[in-house]
C-alpha cells in the first residue's frame, strides 16, 4: 500500500477518501504553517453519477453526488499548483487536501520523496491509507458474514 500512496493518483485518492477529523489531526501533529494563495476557493458543486445495469448495459442517471473542490498555489518560485476533490461540503477540508497535494508535489524529486515529502508520507499519507485499508477489509468481513450460498437439487423426476 504505502508504494502506492507514493503516487501523485495514489495520495491524491487518500486525501479524497479521509475523514476530516483525522486528516486535520495527522497534519497539526507537524505543526507546519506554510504560505500559499487561494486561487479557487473551496466551493461546493453537484456531479452526476452514470451506472449501467449489470455492469455491461446501458448507461443510466443513478443520481448526484456533492462535491468540494479546491486550488491552492505555494508562495514559492516554483508555479506548484495544489488540486482537491473531495465528496461532500467540507470546504476546510478540500483547502487543506490541496494545500497538501502541493506540498507533496514540491518535495518530490524525479518521482522519489525527498524531505518534506517524505515527512508528510511517513505522517500523513501512509498512517490514513492504513486506516482507510483496515475501514475496507472490515466492511469486507461484515459483508462476507451475510453471505449465502444458494444451491439446486435436482429431483429424480424427469
Amino acid at each position: 500500500m504505502e508504494s502506492i500512496s507514493n503516487t501523485r493518483q495514489g495520495w491524491m485518492s487518500v486525501l479524497a477518501h479521509s475523514q476530516p477529523a483525522q486528516l486535520l489531526a495527522h497534519w497539526q501533529s507537524l505543526n507546519l504553517a506554510p504560505q500559499y494563495q487561494v486561487i479557487r476557493a473551496p466551493e461546493i458543486g453537484l456531479s452526476q453519477l452514470q451506472a449501467r445495469m449489470g455492469g455491461t448495459g446501458r448507461r443510466f442517471i443513478l443520481g448526484d453526488m456533492t462535491l468540494t473542490r479546491a486550488v491552492i498555489k505555494l508562495n514559492h518560485s516554483t508555479d506548484i499548483y495544489g488540486y482537491s476533490y473531495i465528496a461532500g461540503r467540507n470546504k476546510p477540508h478540500a483547502e487543506l487536501c490541496a494545500l497538501l497535494d502541493a506540498l507533496l508535489q514540491l518535495s518530490t524529486l524525479n518521482g522519489q520523496p525527498a524531505g518534506l515529502s517524505e515527512l508528510l508520507l511517513k505522517t500523513v499519507i501512509h498512517p490514513l491509507a492504513a486506516i482507510q485499508q483496515e475501514r475496507r477489509e472490515l466492511r469486507a468481513r461484515a459483508i462476507a458474514t451475510s453471505k449465502v450460498d444458494f444451491f439446486t437439487l435436482v429431483r429424480g423426476e424427469d
